[in-house]
């Protein structure tokens, strides 16, 4: 009778898996971590959890992903002439990967 309540141990994705990763962020420091660190940043939806973004890489990418950090960076105040504003907040995620695993973006 009642609604199918998932259990505990199941993750319900809050956002579909091909709108979690919203693009790679490649930078110089982005670049300098992958290479040693053999870890990756990407811009995520906001509402993406940890475990989205993980199984979203390993679906993208068929790669082993070892640990997910996420970052929710706050949009920085900017000025137009006598306008006052602020830029978008958005969420980061730093994927670590398996040692034998990488991605290539180029």
């Amino acid at each position: 009778m009642g609604v199918d309540m998932p259990k505990p141990s199941e993750h319900v994705p809050a956002v579909e898996q091909h709108y979690v990763i919203r693009r790679p962020l490649v930078t110089e420091k982005g670049t300098h971590v992958s290479e040693r660190h053999n870890a990756y940043s990407f811009e995520v939806h906001p509402l993406a959890t940890k475990l989205d973004v993980k199984a979203a890489v390993e679906n993208m990418w068929n790669v082993r992903v070892v640990g997910v950090r996420i970052q929710n960076r706050i949009g920085k105040p900017r000025r137009y002439k006598m306008t006052i504003g602020h830029t978008k907040g958005w969420k980061k995620a730093i994927v670590k990967l398996h040692d034998e695993d990488r991605i290539a973006f180029f």
